[in-house]
């Protein structure tokens, strides 16, 4: 029962606490065992969390175990903070001020966060309780986490494969019942990646809709978020972190408010499928467990529309790296300046390729590039409210990998390994709402996932197939991460 209560979503614990079945003490307890588990593990251990902040952990859950209890016992109703006693991992890049920010680097591992980023700010004014930091590739870049700062992160699916990246310590954190939610960020899809790889879901919201921090907060194809073990977790952080901030000038929309009021009616919407998204090369059993979601859905009377894009993955990645070439490159390149500090392959990789495709062209290209695709899949869009695709064309990637001379899916060798992911489309048209599920388990047991993508703001109609889509998967109804226990006490 003790590990059974680290792997329940928000949702019902919040219903447990607040009727005195457990404590969030309790429930913190049963996760930072599993934490203490893994961390004596003497090989392949999953080294999801790159700081554990314990005692404080344990005095916010005693606060908020005696604040349930008072509850209790009072007369009348008493409003209490919407996250009071559910335990969050932060993936390292959203500062904790006084705390580490070195974005996964060994250069930078003494900068401090001055200030609480603005996601952090808001998860700590509704009650939840920040217990760890969530490891991440170096400066977000990889599909992969490893670092020299950190080391590998490992899936707890499987231990030799990654959970992705670049959210792969969230990810795996909550695969592995170390927490109940976590945050994560995404430029590439390093949200919707580890989700999948890990039976997780993931969140991308439409550009601005949660505030971020600091000058990159600006680049469009960027954004922060939530992961939770289920949508409604997720549905509940997102009002949470969302609306307007002002530390960041792009923000927009409301704070605390539910895009959602009911589920969706299958029959009532039109659903566009792409297994391939133009000519991705999805691996064979991916596109088993797509198709196997699909029929699913036309079995209880769902609209069904096959939606044709004319991408290939070069377009993805010229147009993409050309995007990152004029503005995240050249700032992890000042970043790093003429330090010596030993720093992973696949960052130089990184900065040399988005550097190579920004000189290709001109910013003015750029944005044609970005334009083209945008009304490209306006065009394909048109008569859908939303459109499903995999978010990985690849079964799995190795925990320890690095793929520079990238990657080979169903006998089609790929330029980059980026390639090997169907969620960077997703950031060149970043005002529109995309969701990662679980829709299976694939090869080296390493869960699959598909995306739910919504017309641009839609947040609503995204939310709402997600929870009619979560009630069917017999995947995600069968809750499988309680079978993971086990296996870190060994």
């Amino acid at each position: 029962m003790k590990h059974e209560l680290a792997f329940l979503s928000a949702t019902e614990q919040l219903s447990a606490f607040r009727n005195g079945d457990f404590t969030p003490t309790e429930v913190l307890e049963a996760q930072l065992e599993l934490v203490t588990a893994d961390r004596e593990r003497k090989d392949e251990r999953i080294n999801a969390l790159s700081e554990i902040m314990e005692t404080e952990a344990r005095a916010g859950a005693a606060v908020a175990t005696e604040t349930y209890a008072k509850s209790r016992r009072a007369k009348h109703a008493q409003q209490l903070p919407p996250l009071l006693g559910i335990s969050v991992v932060a993936k390292e890049k959203h500062g904790l001020a006084g705390r580490s920010l070195s974005m996964g680097l060994l250069s930078q591992k003494h900068a401090v966060a001055e200030s609480d980023h603005p996601i952090i700010e808001r998860l700590r004014a509704a009650g939840a309780i920040l217990h760890g930091r969530a490891t991440s590739p170096e400066f977000s870049c990889a599909t992969v986490t490893h670092s020299p700062i950190w080391g590998v992160t490992r899936n707890p699916w499987n231990p030799q494969m990654s959970p992705g990246g670049s959210s792969g310590g969230s990810g795996a954190a909550l695969a592995a019942g170390f927490s109940t939610l976590a945050t994560a960020s995404d430029i590439a899809g390093s949200t919707r990646i580890p989700a999948a790889f890990t039976g997780t879901v993931g969140y991308k919201a439409p550009y601005g809709r949660i505030p971020g921090a600091g000058e990159l907060a600006s680049d469009r194809y960027r954004g922060d978020g939530p992961m939770g073990r289920t949508v409604t977790d997720v549905l509940l952080m997102s009002s949470i972190i969302s609306g307007t901030h002002p530390a960041d000038s792009n923000s927009w929309g409301p704070n605390n408010q539910s895009p959602l009021t009911e589920e969706a009616s299958l029959a009532e919407l039109r659903i566009g499928i792409s297994l391939e998204l133009g000519n991705y090369p999805v691996s064979q059993t991916v596109a088993e467990a797509f198709s196997s979601t699909i029929q699913q859905l036309q079995d209880l009377g769902a609209n069904i529309v096959e939606v044709d894009l004319p991408w290939t993955t070069d377009q993805v990645r010229e147009t993409s790296f050309a995007h990152f070439g004029q503005i995240l490159a050249p700032a992890m390149a000042q970043i790093i300046g003429d330090s010596q500090a030993p720093r992973a392959a696949y960052t130089d990789r990184f900065i040399a390729d988005a550097m190579a495709h920004a000189e290709s062209m001109s910013m003015i290209d750029s944005l044609r590039l970005d334009a083209l695709f945008n009304q490209q899949l306006n065009t394909a869009m048109s008569e859908v409210d939303v459109l499903l695709c995999p978010t990985n064309a690849v079964d799995w990637l190795r925990a320890d990998g690095d793929y520079l001379d990238g990657l080979s899916i169903s006998g089609r060798q790929l330029k980059h390994y980026w390639e090997g992911h169907m969620t960077s489309p997703f950031n060149i048209a970043n005002h529109r709402p995309v969701m990662n599920l679980p829709c299976g388990v694939g090869e080296a047991n390493i869960p699959i996932g598909l995306q739910i993508v919504g017309q641009p703001w839609d947040e609503k109609t995204v939310f709402q197939m997600a929870l009619a889509m979560e009630r069917i998967i017999q995947f995600s109804n069968g809750n499988p991460y309680p079978a993971l226990a086990g296996t870190l006490t060994r």
